[in-house]
């Protein structure tokens, strides 16, 4: 048997890994726990690292390593075994994406994956310009509390690997003032886009600005060719989960992290 071997990518290196997540990546809803759209955020940062598995160069398993959660996603039938004791070896005490056997599932961190068809949608949405940028970063460090995301850090994500699956919507007040963004990510025609982040200024929320803006990425997303759009959210942000089934979204399921035995909490993503 061939043996499986692990290495670390680097961001202008991911091209590989992209290409195996568009490939595993279904058309009604993303598989496992990273769509390429997760990885192409995660490349926001110039450090940023990607795991690729691979057996006779063919790549089986691609993983992010975000604090001590081990997220993944697989080809079928990869060796779940293999896996489980590289997340061993890398310090992770939580793997999101797959069912490790042998591994607890965590009850109290649910996550929802929500999807959402092709269909006629209007939207104050406009595409993110090179004039949009410092707003649609202002709009995320408004929305949430602690974001580190900068206008170099936009930059990054878009030369990346990553970069020409990504559209960026902005929705603006009447007065102009940036109130919602989203970024949505393309897998490849006939396989299912994602949301990947989607946040309102905290001083414009309750007036439909978000909504507008998951349906401007959505309706970007199935104009490339996307076959369906989905986004996943914590289960207990009720309010996410408002928005988004507002927007026409259905949940397809429910993720589960999962523990190392001698774990009894998963780190928070």
């Amino acid at each position: 048997m061939a043996a499986i071997t692990r290495r670390h990518l680097t961001p202008s290196a991911t091209g590989p890994a992209l290409r195996a997540l568009a490939a595993w990546t279904p058309a009604d809803a993303p598989g496992g726990g990273l769509h390429p759209g997760d990885v192409g955020w995660h490349l926001r940062f110039d450090d940023a690292g990607v795991l690729l598995w691979s057996c006779d160069d063919v790549p089986v398993t691609v993983g992010v390593l975000d604090g001590t959660v081990l997220h993944v996603t697989t080809a079928p039938g990869a060796d779940l075994a293999t896996l489980a004791a590289d997340a061993v070896d890398l310090g992770a005490d939580a793997v999101a994406g797959v069912s490790i056997p042998g591994w607890e599932p965590v009850a109290d961190q649910r996550w929802v994956v929500l999807s959402w068809a092709p269909r006629p949608v209007t939207s104050r949405a406009v595409p993110v310009t090179a004039a949009d940028v410092a707003d649609r970063v202002l709009v995320q460090r408004a929305a949430f509390t602690g974001s580190t995301f900068t206008v170099d850090r936009w930059h990054t994500m878009k030369q990346s690997p990553a970069g020409d699956l990504a559209v960026d919507v902005l929705v603006r007040t009447p007065a102009g003032e940036p109130a919602a963004a989203a970024t949505g990510w393309f897998a490849g025609p006939g396989r299912c886009g994602l949301l990947e982040p989607v946040g309102t200024h905290d001083r414009h929320r309750g007036h439909g600005y978000g909504r507008d803006a998951v349906l401007g990425a959505c309706a970007a997303l199935t104009g490339r060719g996307a076959s369906a759009v989905a986004v996943v959210t914590p289960a207990d942000n009720q309010a996410a989960v408002a928005l988004y089934r507002s927007a026409g979204f259905t949940v397809v399921r429910e993720n589960l992290d999962r523990v190392r035995p001698d774990r009894t909490v998963a780190a928070p993503h």
